[in-house]
């Protein structure tokens, strides 16, 4: 193959996935999440891990919430065990969405280990808020692979940037993460409930901060929002809605072909309407 023909073939799969809803919407988050990776760079290394310790983290553990809650803990002065056991009880969710995608995707051989890896929250919202199989599979590696290497690369930044920022808390860098994350999440909380939910957890997180070692507060959250989810008889489409409908497109397709359907079954009716009637001897047919 020459090499035109293949720069060719290259850039016709890159257009044709770049046309796939789910990889268009896991892109944008990847670019959202990546960024304030910046902020989990420049805390750890204020925190006391070294540069190689902190690219360590993001490209070992990969949980952005279990990698924040480590190093909250190490800077606070708190154990490594400490640290270990925060970012461990945040880090479970990640295998219930494992078994959830395992099942939803069947991802096999090597590719298994690579969807565990890249298995948070971001790519597991992206693949299972499609419906159509292939859409989902393009969402989870789009969203998945994407954060990944921007995480990474943007960890790197904050980590060589660290010290020559002085303390990130006077830039704000410890709440950029969590001001990101409601900046994503905010815009698609659907209905009153889980709105009053999230002020709650927000209410609770703010008022466990005085009393519990770094990296609770987010875990009192977590067990607030679980009892408020448990007992909630919200309707059933509250909740959070996607950023865009992936497939509005395709259903306004669908119905213009469906329209276009209904209209030639009507002519092909009323032809064989007039072929019927000027078979039957209707008065001026051709004898």
């Amino acid at each position: 193959m020459e090499p035109s023909e293949a720069c060719g073939g290259f850039v016709a799969v890159a257009v044709k996935l770049l046309a796939s809803p789910a990889v268009r919407v896991g892109l944008s988050i990847s670019v959202a999440t990546g960024l304030y990776g910046i902020s989990f760079g420049a805390l750890s290394v204020t925190s006391g891990l070294d540069f190689w310790q902190t690219m360590a983290l993001s490209l070992l553990l990969f949980s952005g919430g279990s990698q924040f809650a480590f190093i909250g803990v190490v800077g606070g002065g708190g154990s490594g065990i400490a640290a270990m056991s925060a970012a461990t009880l945040l880090g479970m969710r990640n295998g219930i969405y494992g078994m959830q995608l395992n099942a939803l995707l069947h991802p096999t051989g090597w590719r298994k280990y690579v969807a565990a890896q890249v298995t948070i929250d971001e790519s597991t919202a992206t693949s299972t808020g499609q419906t159509d199989p292939a859409e989902q599979l393009r969402g989870f590696w789009a969203a998945g692979i994407g954060i990944y290497v921007l995480w990474n690369l943007f960890t790197a930044v904050g980590a060589l940037a660290g010290s020559g920022l002085g303390d990130p808390k006077q830039w704000g860098l410890d709440g950029a993460a969590v001001a990101a994350f409601l900046a994503l999440l905010w815009p698609r909380l659907k209905g009153r409930e889980p709105i009053a939910i999230a002020v709650v957890c927000a209410v609770a997180t703010v008022a466990a901060v005085p009393f519990v070692p770094a990296g609770v507060p987010i875990l009192v959250a977590a067990v607030v929002a679980a009892v408020m989810g448990w007992f909630s008889h919200g309707r059933s489409d509250e909740g959070l809605e996607p950023d865009v409908d992936p497939y509005r497109e395709h259903q306004h397709q669908h119905q213009h072909r469906g329209a276009d359907h209904h209209q030639g079954g009507h002519r092909q009716h009323g032809a064989d309407d007039g072929h019927q009637r000027g078979e039957g001897g209707t008065p001026g047919a051709g004898t």
